[in-house]
């Protein structure tokens, strides 16, 4: 081996190291920080309730802390407020504490002051975690009621994908919210299958970072015959090609003739042999769940039904609608 290979090598080796220990520190100083913060959390919740603190003995905590080291910042009333908030939020919460430690303080204070139960911080802890959400992008996620969705979907799925990837819910979902393209209601597939390729690094953050978009309009040649797959990714997680098709109105059953016929030519010229077989998804504007059942009952090919939307939902309709289920079930057990 040449003498310059050895010393790239060697080069990247040491880069290597760097950014290792760069992560590690980062992680750790995130870690005491957020411990830090719990520890002033716990100790002002404790003396508001033990020995009468308020509004004005909190004030004068942030005061003192400028004036003595004016080096530290991020103390001010409100923040010290925040923290004692983000203690009483999770104390006690063995499942949720260790969690919370994992993340940044901007994602903690978005989470713990805009999710309503613990189920929904939950949530977005994990999904924060797995993701890697940025400020902005968790804020948006919340705003497309990503928990409501996702606790109220019923992802329509073929018992083929079923059972070839059990876990697969967890990668999917029943609808995705498409707000950010910006389309008016009177558009084309074209129009979607365009504003979905131009605004894709939003698109991936709505299905997912474990999706690799591939290609659009992606050429799958058959006999002497071209076809066109709109959309073709990779997941990574489920190692599959997921193919898309997009549909600017409703569902209807012979859609899946197509799709499936796409999934076959996949798997037969496309897909490497370490790969798990292709799965395919119909992004409808509409669906009646009820023809989706049927259609999907008897489908051999591992495909999914779900909608896109082009607003914002309203959260508190589908709180609502949570609540309201919850309520049902739980009539239910003392019954």
């Amino acid at each position: 081996m040449s003498n310059s290979l050895v010393q790239s090598q060697d080069f990247q080796n040491v880069l290597a190291q760097i950014q290792q220990t760069r992560t590690r520190v980062f992680a750790q100083a995130n870690t005491s920080l957020i411990d830090l913060y719990w520890h002033i959390g716990q100790t002002i919740s404790q003396r508001v309730q033990n020995a009468g603190w308020g509004k004005g003995v909190v004030t004068e905590l942030a005061r003192f802390i400028a004036q003595n080291d004016p080096s530290i910042k991020g103390f001010s009333d409100k923040n010290l407020w925040r923290m004692k908030q983000f203690y009483e939020t999770y104390q006690g919460d063995e499942k949720l504490s260790p969690l919370v430690r994992e993340l940044p303080w901007t994602h903690n204070t978005i989470i713990f002051s805009r999710c309503k139960t613990a189920d929904e911080r939950e949530y977005y802890l994990r999904l924060c975690q797995t993701e890697q959400f940025t400020k902005r992008d968790l804020d948006r996620q919340i705003d497309a009621t990503s928990f409501e969705r996702a606790a109220l979907g019923g992802l329509k799925l073929s018992p083929a994908v079923r059972e070839l990837y059990p876990d697969i819910a967890q990668a999917f979902k029943d609808s995705y919210v498409l707000e950010f393209l910006g389309l008016p209601d009177d558009h084309s597939e074209r129009d979607l299958q365009t504003a979905l390729v131009r605004q894709m690094r939003q698109c991936v953050l709505e299905l997912g970072k474990d999706f690799i978009f591939v290609d659009e309009n992606y050429r799958l040649q058959v006999g002497n015959q071209d076809f066109f797959v709109d959309l073709l990714f990779f997941h990574r997680g489920l190692s599959a090609l997921v193919a898309f098709e997009l549909k600017i109105g409703a569902f209807k059953p012979e859609h899946l003739g197509q799709l499936s016929f796409y999934l076959e030519a996949l798997d037969r010229d496309v897909k490497k042999t370490h790969e798990n077989p292709s799965i395919g998804v119909l992004l409808c504007r509409d669906k009646d769940d009820e023809v989706v059942e049927y259609a999907l009952s008897r489908n051999l090919s591992p495909a999914l039904i779900a909608e896109y939307h082009l607003q914002l939902p309203d959260r508190k309709l589908l709180q609502a609608r949570l609540h309201e289920i919850s309520a049902r079930m739980e009539a239910g057990d003392e019954q």
